[in-house]
């Protein structure tokens, strides 16, 4: 067995620690845009969980939505969730909310809590695949875990 970058390592050990049995693979080709993910997984691109991080622009506080690979987040409907309006956070309010770079956020194990809404698309299939901490790191999970992981909101995103 190969050992982990120090970042998908982190997460390996926060799936561990919740007693999850679900096991991070680091490929050797990249896994961060969702088209990639799914190829490296061998599923479809709505089992590949995106992790988008907003800033909503009234609190300043990290919004995450977790969503189906082939949706494009309606921002609106998301505002109206959050109580305010939104906007996409850079990287660095990425990193600094995360502790992750974009490509690799996971959907859990975050610096800060934070909001969370999950994609109701996901709940077409019994699994799916997330980012696990690198932009080459991702880790196959039962799709029902993923709302016990986060505590997100089940909506529709799009």
């Amino acid at each position: 067995m190969s050992t982990l970058s120090p970042s998908a390592q982190k997460i390996q050990d926060l799936l561990d620690s919740l007693g999850y049995g679900y096991q991070v693979i680091e490929h050797a080709e990249s896994t961060r845009t969702a088209q990639e993910a799914a190829d490296q997984a061998g599923c479809q691109l709505g089992q590949i969980v995106k992790s988008l991080i907003f800033r909503g622009k009234t609190s300043n506080k990290p919004i995450l939505v977790l969503t189906s690979g082939p949706n494009r987040v309606d921002e609106k409907k998301i505002s109206e969730y959050a109580g305010e309006a939104i906007g996409k956070a850079d990287a660095d309010f990425v990193r600094a909310v995360t502790g992750f770079a974009i490509g690799g956020v996971p959907p859990l194990g975050h610096v800060e809590p934070m909001e969370t809404y999950l994609d109701e698309d996901f709940l077409q299939f019994q699994t799916i695949w997330a980012a696990a901490g690198t932009p080459k790191a991702i880790f196959e999970l039962k799709t029902e875990d993923l709302q016990k992981m986060t505590n997100g909101k089940v909506v529709t995103v799009k």
